[in-house]
Formats: C-alpha cells, structure tokens, sequence
C-alpha cells in the first residue's frame, strides 16, 4: 500500500549560513558505470537500457549509513537542501533543483545528472549545502546520498509563489506534481505499477534521473530516467511546463524482460478516509478527509463516467472496459474548506490530476482499486490503465500521455455533473437512503423541458425516488432509497435525461455492507 509523505513541510529552524560550492563544480562521477562530463543522447540511454536487459536484474541496495538510518520521520522532514544550493540558484533559469537525501523509509538511491551541452554530469552532495534542523549535521555525505528531487519554479519567472515546489520524484518510481498556489501535495503517480494488489506485485524504481539545463527564459524543463525491476527495463521522458496548471508530457518505451500481461500504466494513488457516502468516521468535526472526490473517465465512445471513491470494509476491484479512452483522472470538485473543515490538511486544495494519451492505446480498461485503510496517511484508492494485450519479452513498447496537475482539468463534460453527494441509513433497517445532485447551466434553462433521472441498480431494487428541480440554482437532486435484496453489494447508476437525450454525465457507484 503506497503512504502519502507530506515532505519537508513547514518552515525550517534558523539556517546556519554555509560557503556553496556551484552544483557543476560538485558534481563528480559515482563508480564505474557514467562517467563525468560523458555524451548524452535519449537514444543512448534507450541502448543503455537494452544493456540492463542482457543483465540480471539487481534491486538497488536500500541499506543506509546509520546518521540517515535512524532518522525519524521528523527529523528526515525537517532536512533541506539550503535555498541558494539549488541547481541553477544563481542562474537565470525558469526552474531550479533540490536533491533530496536519502533518510527515514527512503533507502534507495538514485543517480541525478545534469545534462549541458550533450554532456551529462554527476551531482554529488555537500553536507554544508544542507540543514538539519535541530540534528547535528552528519561527519559526511554517503556517495550515493540521493533519494530523489525536487523541481521549483524560479520566483523571478512568475510562475509560482515563493515556496512552492511542483513536482517530486522521491521512492521507487513515484512521482507527484501540485499547481500553481496548491498548497499541500496530494495523489501520486507511478512511472509503471506491474500487477497492482495481485500476488507477486513489483515495485519498479528509477535509478538514474537525466535533467536537461534548460536555455535562459525557457519554459520547459526535460527529464529523463532509467527504470528497473525485474520484469522491465524502461527509458522515460517527462517535459514539464509550469502555469496555472503543472502539465507533464510522458513518453515511455518499456523493454519487458518478460511476458507481462498486467501493467498499469498512467497509475495514481490517492487517500480516500471518509466522504459523505462512507462514513465510517461518524466521530469525526470533519465531513470528509479525502484526497480527491471522484475518477471521471471520458471512454472511447464518447461517454462521461463519474465514480465517488470509498473507504470500503473489504479490498474492492472495478474494471471499466473501453477502447482508445479520451481521458480519465482523480478530481477534486469541492473546493469548499466547509466540506472538509480541516485547517492542518486542507483536503480542498490538493490538486486533480487529469490524463489524456497522446495516442491510440487501443483496448483494455481503467482499473480500480479500493483498499481498506485505518488511516488518512495511507493512499488507498488506485488508478490506472490496464492494456488488453500482453507485451512479450524481449519487445519494445512506447506509450505517451500528458497529466495535467490542475484545480479544475482542460477538458470538462459539456453536460450536468455530479457536484454532490450522500448516504445515510434509509426508512427500514437494510436499505440505504441517498442523495445525488447534479449542476449544469442547462438545468437552469427554462425553455428546456425538465429532465428525469435514470436509475439502475444490480442487483437489488430502488424505492421512493423522487426529483428536486432548482432552475434558480441549476440543481438537480435525486432522492432513493437502495434495497440489495439481502445481498452485499449492488451496482448504481443514475443520469439525467430528457427523453432519450442524456443531460448529465453518469454517476456509477458500487454500495457494498
């Protein structure tokens, strides 16, 4: 189960004034595999990756010297690379760099170099570009200190407000990117989940990152990286651009070492506590504590899905067959504090993260996963694309898609959605009582004729339904109640329409005891 780490958050103690040395001065070859100052192309990494193929799969050793080892989570939050050490700090560059040291539960380490010019270099920490905190400062920097990175929009470029980094790559091969004036970090993506919550699941890792110096004034910022596991080999390329949304263009080629027959690809995990639908938590000032509110799918044919995601007593699976899907991601459509009432996590602000392939991807389904979870740290709802086909060993495979990390996503459904939500115990002791209310501005259109929900559910049977029209608030409510006929689930679905003509997206929701 993947944790969400809210990292080096809150301002740091007093910093204790340090003589940087430049990033490119510091940086030095580690071993014998890249060399300082070597050529670097995207072709050669993918030859360097066709190498690790031939080779037996090797997992990166997470043991740590003791310093970083006994590390509290605290302690390794309260660790930072001082402001004036980041890559290009004193450059006039759109972005810089934090390198992030290993400590806590993050043992692995990673390879960061820096490309100019064709030529990529090594970065190799000092323990005087950091500070720890209230920790007295380690003797020494292990050789391979790093865990990862982070990417800060520079102030003087506009794009950010000081203090907001946008994108994180820390653990394995996750990832996580926020917009501009998002405050806290929110779901994760993966570069690659192989098998997710089947026996035999991989993790695979990043081992080496490629970041391009971007020219003065440029926009964009290129990143590559080396994945490994013992099913894969892959070469990525993400290309950042900063505004009011963090977009990230992912293109991939997987080298499978062998037959897979379940990847996920584009994967995100999110936490989902409680919401309005499940709540567990009746003890709790919060309505909600969630990550994000729901998976909106836009399908291959045309159709908007919306899922509310669950806390669920038991581990749920849900398959949603398509071809060539437009889009799909998690979404945080309240941005009500009042809907959350939580002032240290501000559930509200964390950002949606939306997916749209660059190209065919032919048939498979979005997988779901809900997991059951005793706490709100832990990212228990996950996402991804399962492709139809198997990639055979020893093939090459390219897929690309762009993520935008976002307050509201680019592409929205051009009819009534779900803005809201609730279950409750309904008038007999096994029913359940709910609630769904639609928004849309051609709901508040008086001239057209009014709408008329559509529900299903399998198995069981619905009763007292009944419609709210508001034109003055564009509303639409829907009240049942849900009989499951003495079963443990049931399958919901319900939309508006006039006549044949559906006006809303579609909500799907799975009731389970």
């Amino acid at each position: 189960m993947v944790q969400r780490r809210e990292l080096l958050r809150g301002a740091l103690g007093a910093l204790a004034a340090a003589a940087v040395a430049p990033p490119g001065e510091s940086a030095k070859a580690q071993g014998s595999v890249q060399e300082q100052g070597v050529p670097f192309t995207r072709d050669g990494l993918l030859a360097r990756a066709r190498d690790f193929l031939k080779q037996p799969f090797a997992a990166p050793s997470a043991e740590l010297p003791d310093y970083f080892a006994r590390l509290t989570r605290e302690q390794f939050e309260a660790t930072e690379l001082l402001p004036e050490a980041r890559v290009w700090a004193s450059e006039r560059k759109n972005f810089t760099i934090e390198p992030l040291l290993r400590g806590w539960v993050y043992g692995a380490p990673v390879k960061i170099f820096l490309v100019d010019g064709g030529k990529a270099e090594l970065l190799r920490p000092a323990s005087q570009q950091y500070s720890f905190g209230s920790q007295k400062p380690p003797d020494r920097l292990p050789e391979s200190a790093f865990a990862g990175f982070r990417v800060w929009p520079s102030f003087a470029a506009g794009q950010t407000a000081p203090g907001a980094a946008c994108l994180q790559f820390l653990g394995a091969n996750f990832y996580r990117a926020k917009a501009a004036g998002q405050r806290k970090w929110g779901v994760t993506a993966r570069g690659l989940s192989i098998r997710t919550a089947d026996p035999g699941e991989e993790y695979p890792v990043f081992r080496e990152f490629y970041v391009e110096t971007p020219p003065a004034g440029e926009d964009t910022l290129v990143i590559h990286a080396l994945l490994d596991s013992a099913s894969v080999v892959g070469v990525y390329t993400f290309t950042l651009r900063t505004n009011e949304a963090t977009i990230l263009d992912v293109e991939l080629t997987l080298l499978p070492r062998v037959e897979l027959d379940h990847i996920g690809l584009a994967s995100l995990a999110g936490a989902s506590f409680f919401t309005p639908l499940d709540q567990r938590r009746l003890d709790d000032i919060r309505p909600a504590a969630s990550e994000m509110n729901g998976l909106q799918i836009h399908t291959g044919g045309n159709e908007w899905l919306w899922r509310p995601l669950s806390n669920r007593n038991s581990l749920q699976f849900s398959s949603f067959i398509d071809a060539n899907p437009k889009g799909f991601g998690f979404l945080t459509r309240n941005r009500d504090i009042a809907a959350y009432q939580d002032d240290d996590e501000h559930w509200e602000q964390r950002p949606s993260i939306w997916i749209e392939p660059h190209h065919d991807w032919g048939e498979g389904s979005v997988q779901l996963v809900e997991i059951p979870s005793e706490s709100e740290l832990n990212q228990n709802i996950v996402a991804y694309w399962r492709p139809k086909d198997r990639l055979a060993a020893n093939s090459e495979k390219k897929f690309a898609y762009r993520q935008f990390w976002c307050w509201s996503p680019p592409t929205r459904p051009p009819l009534a959605v779900v803005s809201a939500a609730r279950s409750g115990r309904g008038a007999l002791p096994k029913h359940r009582r709910f609630v769904v209310v639609f928004s849309g501005e051609a709901l508040g259109d008086p001239a057209r004729p009014p709408a008329q929900a559509s529900l299903s559910a399998k198995p069981g049977s619905f009763l007292k339904l009944h419609d709210e029209f508001d034109p003055a608030s564009k509303t639409h409510r829907v009240v049942f109640e849900l009989d499951p006929n003495g079963e443990t689930f049931s399958e919901l679905r319900l939309e508006l329409k006039v006549g044949e003509e559906k006006v809303s997206e579609s909500w799907i929701y799975r009731w389970t005891l």
